[in-house]
């Protein structure tokens, strides 16, 4: 096994334990000097401890830039004998209580070098200890203890650490190496787990679907990358209730119930449709610990459903109008005239003249219908060239604007145009159809006055343009089926304009939707491909089979005008 024994780490705990002892010792030897008469030379054995203090300092500073750790345990070890000697001689060679040290440095060496040296260290305290005692009994250098012991009790006072510290250092070396061995066999384990742990981070962050676990209490604990984007949302999620996170209810864990779609409002975007499917979150050993949550995004797929639902409907209905319109607007015809000869008359009475004025005012009414009928079920013919929607909306909104300050009805119209000229290839009378729909929509909306805010803005490779009214808004069921016919929310309305709205925009392969709340007005979105980005020539067909007699367009515009059609509910 590869050994990733960190000496490094050894040398600075080494160093910091080293301080502390010193400390303890120099405290306890001054307390003891104060409170009772001692031989002890106060001076030599304060420098002896200051100069270890300072080396303990150098050793610090030497670990910090050089990288000779093996060199360093060494260099520690011997100074720390010799050091230990110095001691043990000032407090009293054989009478001294610090002969423990040697010990303590002994173990040092078992940990911080290799067996080889742990024997070698015990051999040198041997020696240094043996020659203190040697030195203080030949009186070669000052003793300070307070006994004489004999030569044979000296003697074995000096064979008796030999084998203490050969003993020592064997059953420290026994221990280091098996401190060793677990130390690594830690790090290789946290490396494992490490691995582990990233592998299983990856394998849930690279996860195409949405993931949320959350605690018992229904708190989340974790969000994927994938449910992050998906949400908009960050990290902030975190400790929050994940109950409180979509507008519907959550499946339950053990239900009828596990899996199901729930609504998600974004902070500044379109609502979004979910499938989320929950189970518990089982850890082993402690059973049940949360839920996890996984979901999909499923609003492109409804919103598509409903495109197809809508096509359906409108193909039906355009079926149902080619069908009747013109057999109900031929007598329809002959009724209006009949009234209108019969109004001529000098016998009626004035009763009878208002009932003639209802028949003619319905008859209207019913011919209005019709013709929206026809207008909507017939193939439509368009001339597609290059147009600037500045100036359509410009017209547009300025005969409005003559419209309501004539009908004093209290709306104002704000403009929000970011662009003083947006090229497009579109059929300009059909465009400013659509315009002018959005606008009759918005003044009928508002009542009781209100700010029309119209907005041009560059999206991406679209041109966009935002009719938004402050009217009473509409509820989510209405918003969804707005462009379908007879979907009027407004009295004496066919329910055919905006079905009319939608297979214009359909025909320039444009996207139409509307976003609305009740009390908070509505705005109407509509996207159409800017001029020379990607533009193909759209496909117009008419009821009979004609050729769309288009005009002459450059180069330019003869590419596609963006994809298809949508609604956005």
């Amino acid at each position: 096994m590869h050994s990733t024994f960190d000496e490094r780490n050894w040398l600075g705990w080494l160093v910091k334990i080293r301080v502390i002892i010193l400390t303890f010792l120099l405290g306890i030897e001054l307390a003891v000097a104060r409170l009772a008469e001692s031989p002890l030379p106060m001076r030599a054995f304060v420098s002896t401890m200051l100069l270890w203090y300072a080396l303990s300092l150098f050793y610090i500073l030497l670990l910090s830039f050089w990288d000779e750790q093996r060199v360093q345990a060494v260099l520690q070890v011997v100074t720390d004998l010799v050091l230990v000697s110095l001691v043990v001689h000032f407090t009293g060679g054989w009478d001294s209580s610090l002969n423990f040290l040697y010990p303590l440095v002994i173990i040092v060496a078992c940990i911080l070098l290799p067996k080889a040296w742990a024997y070698l260290t015990s051999a040198l305290a041997f020696i240094l200890y043996g020659c203190v005692l040697e030195l203080n009994y030949d009186a070669v250098v000052p003793s300070f203890a307070t006994t004489h012991p004999e030569l044979k009790a000296l003697e074995a006072i000096i064979f008796v650490n030999l084998f203490a510290y050969l003993a020592v250092a064997y059953l420290a070396g026994l221990l280091a190496a098996k401190l060793r061995q677990v130390d690594v066999q830690l790090k290789d384990a946290s490396g494992a787990l490490e691995s582990l742990q990233a592998l299983h981070e990856n394998i849930i962050q690279c996860m195409s679907g949405g993931l949320i676990t959350t605690d018992v209490a229904g708190h989340i604990t974790l969000v994927n990358m994938a449910a992050k984007g998906m949400l908009g949302c960050g990290d902030e999620l975190i400790r929050k209730s994940v109950n409180d996170l979509f507008l519907d209810p959550l499946p339950h864990v053990g239900s009828d119930r596990a899996h199901g779609e729930v609504r998600f409002q974004p902070a500044n975007g379109f609502r979004k449709t979910f499938r989320v499917i929950v189970s518990t979150l089982n850890v082993p050993g402690r059973g049940a610990s949360g839920c996890v949550y996984t979901f999909d995004d499923l609003t492109e797929i409804r919103r598509l459903e409903r495109e197809v639902r809508i096509q359906d409907r409108l193909a039906a209905v355009g079926r149902l109008a080619a069908a009747i319109a013109h057999e109900i607007r031929n007598p329809l015809t002959s009724i209006a005239g009949s009234v209108s000869m019969l109004s001529g008359a000098t016998e009626m009475t004035d009763e009878q003249r208002q009932l003639l004025q209802i028949v003619t005012r319905e008859s209207e009414r019913l011919n209005s219908i019709i013709t929206d009928f026809l207008a909507y079920s017939r193939g439509k013919q368009y001339r597609f060239d290059r147009i600037d929607l500045v100036p359509l909306l410009e017209d547009t909104l300025t005969l409005l604007e003559h419209s309501l300050v004539a009908e004093n009805t209290g709306i104002r119209i704000e403009r929000n145009l970011k662009f003083r000229e947006a090229s497009t290839l579109a059929d300009g009378d059909k465009i400013k159809q659509v315009f002018w729909n959005f606008c009759q929509n918005a003044v009928r909306a508002m009542k009781n006055g209100g700010t029309l805010t119209v907005s041009l803005e560059s999206m991406g490779d679209d041109w966009q343009i935002s009719f938004a009214d402050t009217g009473h808004g509409m509820s989510p069921q209405q918003s969804e089926k707005i462009f379908e016919p007879f979907q009027s929310g407004f009295d004496g309305g066919t329910g055919l304009g905006l079905a009319i709205v939608y297979q214009i925009v359909q025909a320039h392969e444009g996207k139409v939707w509307a976003r609305s709340k009740m009390g908070e007005g509505t705005t109407f979105v509509l996207r159409l491909r800017r001029m020379g980005i990607g533009m193909r020539s759209p496909a117009v067909t008419t009821s009979e089979n004609k050729l769309l007699a288009a005009s002459s367009v450059d180069a330019e515009s003869k590419s596609a005008v963006g994809a298809g059609g949508r609604a956005h509910g």
